[in-house]
């Protein structure tokens, strides 16, 4: 059935049908759009659009059909333009001529709006969970391994001594700063534009604030035009998904890094791991490598639709319709990403010895040494330059710096002494500055 059939007289071709169909995707917005017609025809009812009778008759066809839904008796399959026309569709062969009211005082522009925003937010709310169980994870690995030391990088080089701990608070303070960002979009988004019908509102009594009570917005819309062609939550939403991706991203590198033999720092779980199908000894980190590379993925859904927004006039516009497959997409791969990182991490496996010995390797307590010939009364520069002799000596003789001798130290300078092995001590030197776990 077209619900916009009474002005034409030819057909439809059938290249077109296929091109302009949209039910393979929107499919999933069966609920909320049974939910949305749900309050649409009580607010009718309550404005005495409807009769008691036809509200209770439309009320009670929409409740079989979603019930029918979801118990797998009535599949969501057929000639049927989108997800709108299913079901007011099989509303009408339900209860006859009445269900052709339910669509009195609305467009498909506002009703696609509604469904759009309705499962944003419950979508939103889920990933929000999500990212709440993420970073529980980063601080429950945190505070396992409290007494962890390893190197921290800059421009993947040793640079200074910080704890895993401290490391994975990095990533912790990333996932909060995703969540407030997520709660920022989802609280701009919380404002229903059903009613505003195809652009310019209805000529019929209707009770906005009604519907958008019953749906669980904080209220209507301001302007119809906006409220039918605003995409933008869409959008932040995406670049959201986008920012965490980002995060996500940069640990699964970080994990691939680390548990390569060159690193062994940590050894991914076999549950997140695969083999070689011709090389027996090899286990690959798929799972941060999917995640790595899906993040490629969401970044193209947010310039996809910003794309597909930056031309089109007010109000509605076909083009819109390219908004669901990339949001959907974009979606899914975010939620599947953060559940199986969150699970990754809590069954990590540390090399925690390896991870030591690649900081007396490092010479990660360099600038504590020359810290230690400033506070004695040295110029920062020159004892910059001090420390640096002493570390091709280190180098060239094998050793950490706090391996050697007081009677080498001062071939360098005569403002070592015996103190300086407890200031350049690693866990001394952490207490001194903020590496600590939060």
């Amino acid at each position: 059935m077209k619900l916009w059939g009474g002005r034409f007289t030819g057909e439809e071709s059938k290249l077109m049908e296929e091109f302009n169909n949209s039910l393979s995707f929107d499919r999933r917005l069966y609920y909320e759009d049974i939910t949305g017609s749900l309050a649409h025809v009580s607010m009718l009812q309550e404005c005495s659009i409807l009769t008691l009778q036809e509200c209770e008759n439309i009320t009670m066809g929409l409740n079989s059909i979603l019930a029918d839904i979801e118990s797998g008796t009535l599949l969501i399959e057929g000639d049927y333009e989108d997800i709108h026309s299913f079901v007011e569709s099989n509303l009408i062969q339900r209860i006859g001529d009445t269900g052709k009211k339910l669509h009195t005082a609305r467009s498909r522009n506002d009703q696609v709006a509604v469904d759009m925003r309705l499962f944003s937010k419950t979508m939103a709310s889920k990933l929000l969970g999500n990212l709440i169980e993420l970073q529980n994870s980063f601080l429950k690995i945190a505070e396992e391994n409290k007494e962890v030391l390893m190197p921290g990088y800059t421009h993947l080089q040793r640079a200074q001594v910080v704890t895993f701990s401290h490391h994975m608070m990095a990533y912790h303070s990333m996932i909060g700063r995703d969540k407030k960002r997520l709660l920022n979009a989802m609280e701009i988004m919380d404002e229903s534009p059903l009613g505003c019908c195809a652009l310019a509102g209805t000529t019929y009594s209707t009770n906005r604030e009604s519907t958008a009570s019953k749906l669980g917005f904080a209220k209507p819309v301001d302007n119809f035009l906006d409220g039918v062609s605003d995409r933008d939550y869409l959008i932040e939403l995406l670049s959201c998904f986008s920012m965490i991706m980002m995060h996500l991203s940069r640990f699964s590198e970080e994990l691939i890094l680390w548990s390569t033999k060159e690193f062994s720092f940590v050894q991914l779980d076999d549950k997140f791991s695969t083999g070689s199908s011709i090389m027996p000894q090899k286990k690959n980190p798929d799972a941060a490598e999917l995640i790595r590379g899906k993040t490629g993925r969401v970044y193209g859904s947010l310039v996809s639709l910003l794309t597909v927004m930056k031309a089109t006039p007010l109000a509605y516009n076909k083009d819109m319709q390219e908004d669901k497959e990339q949001f959907f997409d974009a979606l899914d791969t975010v939620l599947i990403c953060t559940k199986v990182m969150s699970e990754l991490l809590c069954s990590l496996h540390l090399n925690k010895d390896n991870m030591f010995q690649a900081v007396k390797k490092g010479f990660l307590n360099a600038t504590e040494a020359a810290d230690y010939l400033v506070n004695k009364g040295m110029a920062f520069r020159d004892a910059h330059g001090v420390i640096g002799q002493i570390v091709i000596y280190c180098e060239s003789s094998g050793k950490a710096i706090e391996e050697l001798k007081l009677l080498e130290l001062k071939e360098f300078s005569n403002y070592f002494a015996e103190d300086v092995y407890e200031f350049i001590d690693y866990r001394a030197t952490l207490k001194k500055g903020i590496k600590t776990i939060m």
